[in-house]
């Protein structure tokens, strides 16, 4: 049977054939915008410098604000810090100190229970101890008082309601009105501040000193 040769080399499937080399499909190009940007491009262009002046003063200002906020609250910790470790350091002993307050009473109390006059007669182990009992009071009060603790003892100054406590008034006309004439009991002040006030009693009746008598209290 004879092959048309024309027909084979026509098919559909022919290697030679190239059935999209006439083919023409438009490219976008790089220079052709889009309607979106076009429409922002508009938009930017069209608006007012004024308002962009305006808007970029409004965020500078708020920017400015929240910078000053921040240095103020960094000074204020800064400030607070610096108070909380002074006063740590002038009061950290505090507590402390007015525990041992008790031992210096007690060693008060030692000691005044052999008067001076007394002393002359004592044998000479007696005399070491009142004399050793006095040594330490001594290094105790200095020792309390490199801490920032020192003793008030107001015997014949004018009384202060600030570090004195009233006890009694005694008539005595012949110191001045609200004169401290006897010390109960010393206090001590921390720094600046009173850890105990003394117990004194407090003259009446003498010529005024610019100043009421104070008020008697109870213990």
């Amino acid at each position: 049977m004879a092959v048309n040769s024309f027909s084979l080399f026509n098919q559909p499937g022919d290697m030679n054939q190239k059935p999209n080399e006439d083919r023409d499909d438009p490219v976008a190009t790089p220079d052709q915008a889009t309607p979106a940007s076009q429409e922002t491009g508009a938009a930017g262009a069209q608006r007012d410098p004024g308002e962009v002046i305006a808007a970029l003063a409004a965020e500078n200002a708020e920017l400015k604000d929240r910078s000053l906020r921040a240095l103020a609250d960094v000074e204020n910790m800064r400030r607070r810090t610096q108070k909380e470790v002074a006063d740590a350091r002038a009061y950290g002993a505090t507590n402390f100190a007015r525990d041992m307050l008790t031992v210096v009473d007690n060693i008060s109390r030692a000691l005044e229970a052999v008067p001076e006059a007394d002393r002359a007669g004592l044998d000479e182990r007696t005399r070491g101890l009142v004399e050793g009992i006095e040594l330490t009071q001594r290094d105790m009060l200095k020792t309390l008082e490199r801490h920032g603790v020192k003793m008030i003892s107001p015997l014949g100054e004018r009384f202060d309601p600030n570090l004195h406590q009233a006890m009694f008034e005694a008539p005595d006309a012949s110191v001045p009105n609200g004169t401290v004439v006897q010390v109960l009991q010393v206090g001590f002040t921390i720094a600046d501040r009173v850890l105990r006030p003394a117990l004194v009693g407090v003259s009446r009746g003498g010529p005024k000193a610019g100043a009421e008598a104070p008020q008697t209290g109870n213990a």
